[in-house]
């Protein structure tokens, strides 16, 4: 299991309607491995150092179909190229003892997350020095 790091609750509390619980983020194991067969061992190696960031200061994030699952979306490159995490939020109720999760990781681009933007209303959004 490894640590990424953290989350700002305030940002994430939209998610769901249950009381988030920690602001701690892992990776498990078992997690790691999915992303590596799904999007090969290159992705990972080139993405997963931006992990910590792109949960901790995302551009995006929007409420996910399953239950207390945000996708987190930043864009990392000149060319527009996004990653998006599939985050798994630990709320009260649930074992204390757990941490939000990092379920998989994609990279999309630019003209995928255009629809995305206008098929799905962002619970969050970044705003730009100019807003």
């Amino acid at each position: 299991m490894l640590s990424i790091g953290k989350i700002d609750i305030d940002k994430y509390q939209p998610v769901t309607s249950a009381k988030i619980i920690t602001d701690q983020v892992i990776l498990t194991n078992n997690q790691k491995d999915h992303i590596i067969q799904r999007r090969g061992k290159e992705f990972y190696d080139e993405y997963s150092p931006l992990f910590a960031d792109i949960i901790a200061d995302p551009d995006y994030i929007f409420k996910d179909k399953n239950p207390n699952t945000a996708l987190v979306s930043k864009t990392v490159s000149d060319n527009g190229t996004a990653v998006n995490i599939i985050l798994r939020i630990t709320v009260e109720g649930e074992d204390p003892s757990y941490k939000n999760s990092i379920i998989t990781a994609v990279k999309e681009s630019q003209k995928r997350f255009a629809q995305r933007l206008r098929n799905n209303k962002p619970i969050y959004r970044k705003l730009d020095k100019s807003e």
